[in-house]
């Protein structure tokens, strides 16, 4: 189940990716605090591994070192991610300006909500 909840958070995050151009601070960490009930700091390192690891690599390392990576979630999550990006683009590219941008908006109003209201991880 875990492997399953993992590809769809990558899926969901590549299809946000594609839409939005987001993914690990607005998708993936929330998802994997709630789904998967991981530490705030464990799904921050995680989500360097899905998304930012050639790039975030410092970071990654320091995450890791504090033993607050899943590689295995994360590795899945990128393969996710990798079809979502290209639904989610094509998506957005059959959307106006407007809609994008109140779709946009509502999603961070729903998770910034659910963030602040909730008393997990």
């Amino acid at each position: 189940m875990e492997i399953i909840i993992s590809l769809l958070i990558g899926l969901f995050a590549g299809v946000g990716g594609g839409l939005f151009g987001i993914g690990g601070g607005i998708i993936i960490v929330p998802c994997l605090t709630f789904a998967l009930a991981f530490s705030q700091h464990k799904a921050q390192g995680t989500s360097l591994v899905a998304l930012l690891m050639p790039v975030g690599i410092l970071g990654l390392i320091n995450y890791a070192k504090a033993e607050n990576v899943d590689y295995k979630i994360g590795a899945i999550i990128a393969m996710g991610f990798l079809g979502g990006a290209f639904l989610g683009s094509k998506l957005a590219l059959d959307l106006s300006p407007v809609v994008m941008k109140r779709c946009f908006a509502s999603f961070l109003i729903v998770v910034a909500t659910y963030m602040f209201w909730s008393t997990k991880g």
